[in-house]
């Protein structure tokens, strides 16, 4: 690992000397580009990932100076993975500085992708506005760009963590728009009818019955097969126990659907907060009688 990192300071070395002494302008940046990836990559050896990210950034310099664009963003990019190892918000920063450059080139695809990545980091760290932001601009990329399953994941995303921020009609807009767009795609409308569960979920926890009851009609006004559908049998039976205010028809119902279609955490997340405000109702009642 010492070896390494020698290795890495003398490459550094070399290309500073290069850059500071006489030369074809173009050329001289070029060369050093070379000689700070070679430091980059010695540091990655001697797994340095701060200065092999600050190497990397020094390489997307020379390139900039040279006029050689895009390998500066490919070089930003690079200098994201090495961060990503350290520290996300630098990581996040180098891509933001790739994908500038990806626009301006008019690279879209490639700055969709890094705009992914960038939610990607935020995701892994928990910090769900910056994930939905960077996931949101993701899929308006690739929206533009026609990859409309990569914008589907994006807007997916977006949807479950502005759920579990309690942002329920910014999830519950997507998790409709999927679903319609997806009713004329052989390929994605399988997945309508757990589109629309998600979507009448996020209903339920606005604890408006009247909402999930009129969602209910214009889902199967969308879809006539969602009627016949468990996904719309558990969305009607959980609003049935709901106005009833029946905790127990509730817990039965979620059960009796668990046991057939296992439910995710995501779900599992949703129908708690459900039962949450059902109890808190009939305590509150409780308290008045």
């Amino acid at each position: 690992m010492g070896d390494h990192a020698v290795r890495a300071e003398e490459f550094e070395k070399k290309a500073e000397k290069k850059l500071n002494g006489w030369g074809i302008f173009g050329s001289k940046h070029e060369d050093a580009a070379d000689l700070f990836e070679k430091a980059a990559n010695s540091y990655k050896l001697a797994k340095s990932w701060d200065l092999a990210g600050k190497a990397y950034l020094k390489v997307a310099d020379c390139h900039l100076k040279s006029d050689s664009k895009h390998d500066a963003a490919n070089a930003y990019a690079e200098a994201a993975k090495c961060y990503k190892k350290v520290d996300t918000n630098e990581a996040a920063s180098c891509l933001e500085r790739a994908v500038n450059i990806f626009c301006e080139i008019g690279r879209l695809n490639m700055a969709a992708r890094y705009y992914k990545e960038i939610a990607e980091y935020y995701e892994a760290d928990q910090k769900l506005e910056q994930a939905i932001d960077y996931f949101e601009k993701a899929a308006e990329f690739f929206q533009n760009e026609e990859v409309t399953t990569s914008a589907n994941q994006c807007n997916l995303k977006v949807a479950q963590y502005a759920s579990q921020l309690e942002q329920y009609e910014k999830a519950i807009k997507i998790y409709e728009d999927i679903a319609r767009h997806s009713l004329g795609n052989n390929l994605l409308k399988y997945g309508v009818k757990g589109h629309l569960l998600n979507a009448g979920l996020c209903h339920l926890c606005k604890a408006d019955v009247v909402s999930i009851t009129n969602a209910l009609e214009k889902y199967q006004d969308l879809d006539p097969t969602f009627t016949g559908t468990r996904e719309c049998k558990l969305l009607s039976d959980l609003a049935s126990a709901i106005d009833e205010e029946d905790i127990a028809k509730f817990t039965d119902v979620v059960k009796e659907f668990d046991s057939m279609t296992p439910l995710d955490s995501w779900k599992t997340t949703m129908l708690l907060r459900v039962k949450e405000k059902l109890k808190a109702k009939e305590l509150e009642e409780d308290d008045l009688t």
